[in-house]
């Protein structure tokens, strides 16, 4: 499989709804070659704005252009989207229930050499608890391009997350089973069922492959959207599960981990793993070192699963 970063993805897709419908604008706080929307103003540079290194201010303006009526994406590194922009996604988006989407790039530890200051970990855990607020993380770019074509067609807030490395295609091109609030079962193994977002999916199908070799199947979910969660499949694989692993590249806390904990304790209790950052910040290193260093490939997920067997 090819490996396409994910804000290429988005950048793509932009261009192709901007070049279709004259009230879509895009916003980006200086980054606009990083988020790749400069794709996107290539196409329409009426309709794109940079911001400057101002992402709260951002943010304002683009609940002022959805007030009018128009789709607006405004992007920058999810730190900076969800932390320093906080109270006006909040207050002056979510409150309103305005049409923004919110598509952050760069987030997680997978953003490497930038360091800690610029690893958001706790992205979701922000979002998810706004009211109003969609949630999603796609596993790779053909997944990206489905979910910005989902929430363009959504009215309402919406928060997307990708991150910065290239990573492997997962689906087929044009051939994307994506619903917000609907999670894809990739593989239906039994007794462990690992339940997977972002990049942590493909680690998942890799762990399978290995897992495989050793008779042990296990059952793949690419939980794309984490906000609304998909109730239903949770507790369809708790009912015929033994254990749900869930990883992400995010802190256990607040994030899909706990997303999925919140529906197992109330609908259906079952053993759950988390996998994710635990509990720290990331670090400066190669994308690989930093995955390695916090115990996120599919060889983590093959020693958790043997260790149920």
């Amino acid at each position: 499989m090819a490996k396409i970063a994910m804000r290429e993805a988005y950048g793509k897709t932009l261009a192709k709804l901007a070049a279709q419908d004259d009230h879509v604008m895009v916003l980006d706080a200086d980054l606009t070659g990083s988020t790749k929307t400069a794709m996107m103003k290539k196409v329409c540079p009426s309709r794109h704005f940079n911001m400057g290194i101002a992402e709260s201010n951002m943010m304002g303006v683009a609940a002022g252009m959805a007030a009018q009526g128009n789709v607006v994406f405004a992007s920058s590194f999810a730190m900076f989207a969800t932390g320093r922009a906080y109270e006006q996604v909040r207050n002056s988006i979510a409150y309103p229930r305005l049409n923004v989407k919110i598509c952050a790039t760069h987030a997680g530890i997978t953003v490497g050499e930038d360091g800690a200051s610029h690893q958001a970990i706790e992205d979701i855990s922000l979002m998810r608890s706004v009211p109003n607020m969609i949630v999603v993380v796609p596993a790779d770019a053909y997944e990206t391009e489905a979910a910005i074509q989902a929430v363009y067609q959504h009215n309402g807030p919406c928060y997307v997350r990708m991150g910065r490395s290239a990573v492997e295609t997962i689906y087929e091109e044009d051939n994307v089973p994506f619903v917000i609030g609907k999670g894809n079962v990739l593989r239906q193994g039994k007794r462990v069922a690992v339940i997977g977002c972002g990049v942590m999916v493909h680690e998942a199908l890799c762990a399978y492959e290995e897992l495989k070799k050793a008779g042990m199947e296990i059952t793949v979910v690419d939980m794309h959207t984490i906000k609304p969660i998909d109730k239903e499949l949770i507790i369809n694989l708790s009912q015929s599960h033994d254990v749900i692993i869930t990883a992400e590249e995010h802190s256990i806390i607040g994030g899909l981990g706990s997303a999925v904990s919140e529906v197992l304790s109330q609908y259906a209790p079952c053993r759950q793993i988390m996998m994710g950052v635990q509990d720290c910040f990331g670090g400066s290193g190669t994308p690989d070192a930093l995955m390695a260093k916090h115990h996120l490939r599919s060889e983590d997920i093959v020693a958790l699963v043997k260790e149920q067997f």
